[in-house]
């Protein structure tokens, strides 16, 4: 499967070159991680000479779990499953900490410096993250006909109410909690066990939402 970014240009310069992610066809969830946080920054402009690298494998595996999978640059980015060559990079991360290395990547240095970039795309404001969010969120079976978040503002409290209907689902906290969750940049699960959010709606709401996160964290 393959999938197109165009990168913006710089002002005043040329039109944008495309940025090629591919991942495999029934890609495991790491790799669709991957993948869609590296389409992230290219649709952001993040990391653009990074993504077009001539060449470069980095092993990126996971602190706690099995999962491992390979970045391979040059002709474009492409993301398999596994670590199936010696990559010339190899960085272990915590998955529920947007990528951040646990430990000092071994092999080529700056290669995986310029992996690491390229899996730290900005994550957009609160709101443009859950305009997002919610239409993708639509289609997922059993989804609350309104989208609630509420947040703490330099003025007070400021809430986005997202869809119309009868069945409603609220969601809480900082800017850049609820920005990171309805980016795909962080697991809703993982963020509600720290308590960085509040939520209210029933389970079986919470466990469609859960799903309708995972869709937009894996984009699936």
């Amino acid at each position: 499967m393959t999938e197109t970014t165009t990168a913006p240009a710089a002002p005043d310069a040329p039109a944008a070159t495309e940025v090629d992610v591919r991942i495999e066809d029934d890609a495991a969830p790491l790799v669709r991680l991957i993948g869609r946080t590296l389409r992230d920054s290219a649709r952001a402009g993040h990391a653009l000479p990074v993504l077009r690298r001539p060449a470069g494998t980095v092993a990126i595996r996971s602190h706690d779990t099995p999962q491992a999978a390979t970045i391979t640059f040059g002709d474009g980015v492409s993301v398999s499953s596994g670590v199936l060559v010696e990559p010339d990079a190899a960085i272990t991360v915590d998955l529920n900490a947007r990528f951040a290395p646990v430990a000092a990547p071994s092999g080529d240095a700056e290669l995986a410096a310029d992996a690491l970039l390229a899996l730290s795309p900005p994550v957009p404001d609160w709101q443009t993250a859950a305009a997002h969010f919610w239409s993708a969120a639509r289609s997922v079976p059993g989804i609350p006909d309104v989208l609630i978040a509420v947040t703490e503002g330099p003025d007070g409290l400021e809430q986005l109410v997202l869809g119309e209907g009868a069945t409603h689902y609220l969601i809480a906290g900082a800017p850049e909690a609820l920005a990171g969750v309805f980016s795909g940049a962080d697991d809703l699960l993982a963020v509600l066990s720290t308590g960085a959010l509040g939520i209210q709606g029933t389970m079986s709401q919470l466990s469609v939402m859960v799903g309708a996160s995972w869709k937009v964290r894996f984009d699936v």
